[in-house]
């Protein structure tokens, strides 16, 4: 028989706001209604504690109760909570957001485009 946990994990998750990676994990977690408390790791006391409890500097990194799941996709983490019964089985993703990828072409443009606009700036101060 094949049963849900009766208890949902309690879940830390340490990400990026802007990124491919971490939108995937977002969009899981809210899929499935779990509720998770998110640390920003550009903050850096947040990404201290998440280098402290993983051992490792990737991201999306989570923490299932005491479980650490670094450097995970959504569709890692997807698999990881059926496969451990948190849920008991897939439900179709219907948000338009892709779980298992980093930030598209165009969002990388955009931070192409806006990291030469900052050099740019920054090189026209000290003229």
């Amino acid at each position: 028989m094949n049963q849900t946990r009766k208890t949902k994990p309690k879940i830390l998750a340490f990400l990026k706001e802007e990124c491919g990676w971490s939108r995937g994990i977002r969009s899981v977690l809210n899929k499935y209604a779990l509720n998770f408390e998110e640390k920003q790791v550009h903050i850096p006391e947040n990404y201290q504690e998440m280098v402290m409890k993983s051992g490792q500097h990737l991201q999306p990194t989570l923490v299932l109760d005491d479980i650490v799941l670094p450097d995970i996709s959504g569709i890692e983490l997807e698999s990881y909570l059926l496969s451990n019964k948190f849920i008991q089985e897939k439900i179709e993703q219907t948000d338009g957001i892709v779980i298992d990828s980093s930030c598209t072409p165009e969002e990388e443009a955009l931070k192409t485009s806006d990291s030469v606009s900052v050099t740019m700036t920054k090189a026209s101060l000290f003229r």
